[in-house]
């Protein structure tokens, strides 16, 4: 009798366990990413003067890219800033002055399916999406004047295009160390490793990056643990930094005066 309870008990564990692992395979896309279309005829309507630009990659794919213009200032440079995983441009662009104000062009791109960006969404197409972002800021710009910038989600895709194309320097915002490690946090009882559709592992990038990394991080970071960011600290280089804002959440590091010093600092060496 205890025997067949035992057995019982085992077979609704595994049941469980085995339903919930399914779930999360078919539904990551729906967890790690949350994007906001928006039709293509729609209009932005940002305070920072800017140009809509599309990028026609094939059929069924299109980037959105919105260029933010410096106004009434000598541009250094352009920043590509890669955003994070939720909604569309309109979400990222009141960061923007944070680099036109200091002389840098910004450009924000939509990765498919976000804003008015199309295509089908898969870790490849974000790096040739990046790919192409560059290709067409290297037409105006010296690579010693582009910044690459990642926000979030948008971190893994900067280090990647930093791993394999000359830049000025990569500047990360709540960076994880791969996708696969915070989701080990969470699902630590499945085989992630072989679960997981995106890697984006930043750990791996960072071996082949050769220009300067700074690092901006919070403490009560509550979506990309601060212990994790840390871990990035065994594969940087030792002139590299890792500025921590203490009481910095994960979508509030802009509020921080230690932020935008050193965020000025960098832009301005």
């Amino acid at each position: 009798m205890i025997k067949k309870k035992l057995f019982r008990w085992l077979k609704i564990v595994l049941i469980v366990y085995a339903t919930i692992g399914i779930t999360l395979y078919y539904l990551q896309e729906k967890i790690l990413f949350h994007p906001t279309a928006l039709a293509a005829d729609y209009k932005y309507s940002f305070t920072e003067p800017f140009e809509e630009v599309n990028i026609l990659y094939d059929s069924s794919t299109n980037f959105n890219i919105v260029q933010f213009k410096v106004k009434d200032t000598l541009c250094k440079g352009i920043v590509l800033y890669f955003h994070g995983n939720k909604e569309n441009i309109n979400r990222y662009a009141p960061f923007a002055n944070n680099f036109t104000k200091n002389g840098y062009e910004t450009w924000m791109i939509d990765y498919p399916s976000f804003g008015k960006s199309t295509g089908k969404l898969n870790e490849g197409i974000l790096y040739e999406e990046a790919l192409q972002l560059y290709k067409m800021a290297s037409a105006k710009f010296h690579a010693d004047s582009i910044v690459l910038y990642g926000k979030s989600m948008g971190t893994g895709i900067a280090s990647q295009l930093a791993s394999t194309q000359r830049c000025r320097q990569l500047i990360l915002e709540t960076p994880y160390y791969s996708i696969t490690s915070m989701a080990n946090r969470y699902a630590w009882i499945y085989p992630v490793e072989r679960m997981i559709k995106y890697k984006l592992p930043t750990c791996e990038y960072f071996k082949n990056v050769k220009v300067p990394i700074t690092i901006f991080h919070g403490t009560d970071d509550g979506v990309v643990a601060y212990s994790n960011a840390c871990k990035l600290k065994m594969v940087m280089k030792p002139s590299d930094k890792f500025i921590t804002i203490e009481n910095g959440t994960h979508n509030n590091l802009s509020d921080f005066p230690l932020f935008h010093q050193k965020l000025d600092s960098l832009l301005n060496h």
